[in-house]
């Protein structure tokens, strides 16, 4: 039993030295984002580089906060909510359903803002939304992360 796990050791660690080729042809395409990919990215597309770029983004537990953040080379996804938007909708369901429904209004200034829509494409955000009102506010039990989602599926179609 030893002398099996001694050769598997073994095996895996001349493999993981090895500058075998492998079929991505980055790093970060096998890896994903973070310090480890950015360390390793100029490195030969090789088991060990890639294995190392895992290995300290493993460590270092970084992805998390580059995926969050937009750095470290992730992309923050599309559906990003911030805790400040999440909460407004959830306060204020009542004044951003009427704010929608008729276009304009506070509530529905305040969301193109917090969710970072330039000024001079806020009449065709404010139309978007009103257009698609029975989308976003299915029913009156509707809830904040289903009405956020909404909003971004109409704005995003």
């Amino acid at each position: 039993m030893r002398k099996t796990v001694f050769v598997i050791m073994a095996f895996s660690l001349i493999l993981s030295f090895s500058a075998i080729p492998v079929m991505a042809e980055t790093v970060k395409d096998n890896v994903g984002c973070g310090i480890g990919t950015m360390i390793f990215q100029d490195s030969r597309p090789s088991v060990l580089a890639h294995i190392l770029a895992a290995t300290t983004n493993g460590i270092l537990g970084n992805q998390t906060f580059g995926i969050s953040s937009g750095t470290l080379g992730c992309k923050q996804p599309p559906r990003w909510v911030s805790n400040e938007l999440n909460t407004f909708v959830a306060a204020n369901m009542d004044s951003l359903a009427k704010d929608i429904a008729n276009g304009k209004g506070e509530s529905l200034d305040t969301l193109a803002e917090l969710m970072k829509v330039p000024a001079e494409k806020r009449a065709d955000f404010n139309l978007k939304l009103h257009s698609n009102f029975e989308r976003i506010f299915p029913s009156s039990t509707v809830q904040s992360a289903d009405v956020l989602n909404n909003i971004y599926e109409v704005i995003h179609s």
